[in-house]
Order: C-alpha cells, then sequence, then structure tokens
C-alpha cells in the first residue's frame, strides 16, 4: 500500500526546501531502493512547472568502483556530472541503502583516493550554491537498511523519519518557519560572539573561536529533516580533547569511541576502539582532513535517540557536531578537504556550553526561553 507521507514529504522537499520555480532544472538523485520518493519528487517538480533531472542507479556501483577500479577510475569525475553541477538550478538527493555496510570491506586507502578525486566537483558545487545560484537538499527515504542499523521495524523507522520531518503536523512548511524562527535567535546572539567552549564529563574539554565567522540557520532547506545552526571554527583556533558520544560512519564503515586531540587547530592524535585505522587513513587524505570544517549545536528535540544515521544524530536536540574536513564558504571557513566527517557529541548528560564566559547551556538544555527546545 503506497504511503501518503512520501507525497507529503516530496512537496515539502520541492515547494519549501528548493523552492522549485517554473522552468528550473531540478536533478533528484538517488539509489534505486528510493524509487517511490523519487517518483513522487518527479510529480511534483512537473506540477510546479520545472523539468525533473532523474539519477538514478544501483547502490552496488559504487562497491564494485571501490573494489575493481583503477587509481584514475577512482578519480574520474564524468563530464556528464559535470555538465550537471554547471546547469542544474537546485539538486535533491535521497539516502537510501538496502544494505548500509556494502563497503565496508573495502580498502580504505581507496576510498580515501575517491574521496579526494571528488573534491574539485565539490568545491564548484558549494562555491554556486554559495553565491545563491544552486539549491540543494538531502533527505532520507525510509527502507529496511535503515530501519534496521536503528533496530527498528520498518514501520517504527517510517514513523521516526517522518515525524522528524514533522510531517505529522498539518502543514509542515509552516512548522518548518516556526523553526526558522526559534534558532533564528540563537544565531543572531551567536553571530555576536567570539569563542565557544564545550565540556561533559566524558572526557570533552574543547575550545573554538568563531570571531569573524558566520552562524547558519538550518531549518529545513539543506537536510531534511533539520534543525541545527552551525559555522566554521577558525582554522587554527581549535585547541583540546572532544570525545565522541556515538559511532560515526562514513564511506559505509563504523567508527567507535573517536577520541580526537587538538592543538593550534590540527588533529595532532587520534584514536578509536573500532576501525582506528580507518579513522587514521580518512585524516590523512590531504592537509585539510585534520582541520574542523564544521561547528554545529544539534537542535531538533523531536530527535531523541541515535539511529546510526547521521542526517538524524547531529540534529538530535542537546548535542553538539563538528566535522573534520571540509568547510562551508558561506560561514567563512577557508578550509579545504576532500573529507566532510561529521562526529557527534551528546551533552545530554552533564554537557556544558559556555560562549564568551557565559553559560548557554547544561544538560542539552539552553537556558534562554526563546531558543530551540523551549519554545
Amino acid at each position: 500500500m503506497f504511503d501518503p507521507r512520501i507525497n507529503k514529504l516530496a512537496k515539502v522537499l520541492v515547494n519549501f526546501s528548493v523552492a522549485a520555480k517554473p522552468g528550473q532544472l531540478i536533478r533528484i538523485s538517488g539509489h534505486s531502493v528510493a524509487e517511490p520518493l523519487i517518483i513522487e519528487l518527479a510529480r511534483e517538480v512537473i506540477a510546479v512547472g520545472a523539468h525533473p533531472a532523474i539519477f538514478m542507479t544501483p547502490e552496488e556501483v559504487q562497491e564494485i568502483l571501490y573494489k575493481t577500479g583503477n587509481d584514475d577510475q577512482l578519480k574520474y569525475i564524468s563530464p556528464i556530472a559535470w555538465t550537471a553541477v554547471e546547469k542544474i538550478d537546485a539538486s535533491i538527493g535521497i539516502w537510501a541503502n538496502s544494505n548500509t555496510r556494502a563497503t565496508t570491506n573495502c580498502d580504505p586507502a581507496r576510498q580515501a583516493v575517491a574521496s579526494a578525486g571528488m573534491k574539485p566537483y565539490r568545491d564548484r558545487f558549494f562555491e554556486r550554491a554559495s553565491k545563491g545560484e544552486l539549491k540543494w537538499t538531502g533527505t532520507q527515504f525510509p527502507c529496511q537498511g535503515h530501519a534496521q542499523d536503528a533496530e527498528m521495524s520498518l514501520a517504527e523507522y517510517e514513523d521516526f523519519v517522518y515525524n522528524a520531518g514533522l510531517l505529522n503536523e498539518p502543514d509542515p512548511a509552516q512548522a518548518w518557519q516556526k523553526v526558522a524562527e526559534c534558532q533564528q535567535r540563537l544565531v543572531d546572539f551567536l553571530n555576536t560572539k567570539n569563542e565557544v567552549h564545550v565540556t561533559t564529563p566524558q572526557g570533552t574539554d574543547i575550545r573554538f573561536s568563531t570571531k569573524g565567522r558566520t552562524w547558519i540557520n538550518c531549518c529545513g532547506h539543506e537536510n531534511f529533516p533539520d534543525g541545527e545552526v552551525f559555522t566554521g571554527p577558525v582554522e587554527d583556533s581549535v585547541d583540546g580533547t572532544i570525545a565522541f558520544s556515538f559511532p560515526a560512519s562514513h564511506g559505509g564503515r563504523e567508527v567507535s569511541d573517536i577520541v580526537l586531540i587538538f592543538k593550534a587547530g590540527r588533529v595532532v592524535d587520534a584514536h578509536a576502539s573500532k576501525n582506528e585505522d580507518y579513522l587514521i587513513k580518512m585524516l590523512d587524505q590531504d592537509a585539510g582532513s585534520r582541520i574542523i570544517g564544521e561547528l554545529a549545536f544539534g537542535c531538533n528535540y523531536s530527535i531523541t535517540r541515535y539511529t546510526k544515521n547521521t542526517l538524524f544524530d547531529e540534529k538530535i536536540g542537546g548535542t553538539i557536531h563538528t566535522a573534520v574536513g571540509s568547510g562551508y564558504p558561506e560561514t567563512g571557513s577557508k578550509n579545504q578537504s576532500g573529507l566532510h566527517w561529521d562526529m557527534v557529541c551528546d551533552l545530554r548528560q552533564g554537557g556544558k556550553i559556555v560562549v564568551d564566559g557565559e553559560t548557554i547551556s547544561e544538560n542539552g538544555k539552553f537556558f534562554n526561553p526563546s531558543w530551540p527546545g523551549n519554545v
């Protein structure tokens, strides 16, 4: 039976997240397991008078490339991809895998080669986005692979995904507009400050300078579901230790109990209880991969549990996350890398955020009643 929430999600993505307009070229991409959502997105794009460009691939293709491709093939960027990134007006990406661990046994060094090879493409994509020439969003289609990771039945996971996106609200777009207003008050405060200091009883004690950088309000446009505010810290300012609370997945590989130690902005030591070798290889892939490109506060209090899916986990209300590797130019970040790997630190068990000497959050709750989690 067709789930009507799929069409509801498609309407929000097309009309709110990327705000498609007549005559625009809208790329829709995802693995074939997401076909029901891809079809509904195409339906909505056509309904607004825009043109859908569908890129739908079997998920096995990436595994084949990692295992059998040579270095030139791993680094190759198709001219078709280059044409698309120059011509599209918006991109809607869908994450969905029947097997989220399909590339676990692929050589991490080869994955690093492929990741570094895509850097010019990613740079151009985000350059156009930062100029307002290209809108983009990414979303999750609920399927068995991700439901298993989250330790839920498919029906439970569908409810989780759609509720996190506020699709249970009568007017989801209006609900996200309220989120935008609430988060903007936090952003306005942070944009007047210079330093963020985060501590937890679990071993995190780290400082970031955000002086001269811009905090961004993520409220359902670039990611869906959303619910975070982020910036790019000053590259050489990050100092201290951060112990991440949840396993972090990248390239189909899960790394557990990550601890990163920073000095003068660079990771000088890194540990993990599982797949530490993979972590080190990713951090060593280029000059920017040991530098923090993103610092963010999770503000979606509809998401309360870890599901092994970064799209949701980084938004958990009462967490922070950082990304080693490339930053977003719109924040003022200058860091460039083929890597962008988000990792989440939970503050709900004694964590504290201090901004310019003022404690603004404890145990995952902001003190200001007009900020996220309190409205």
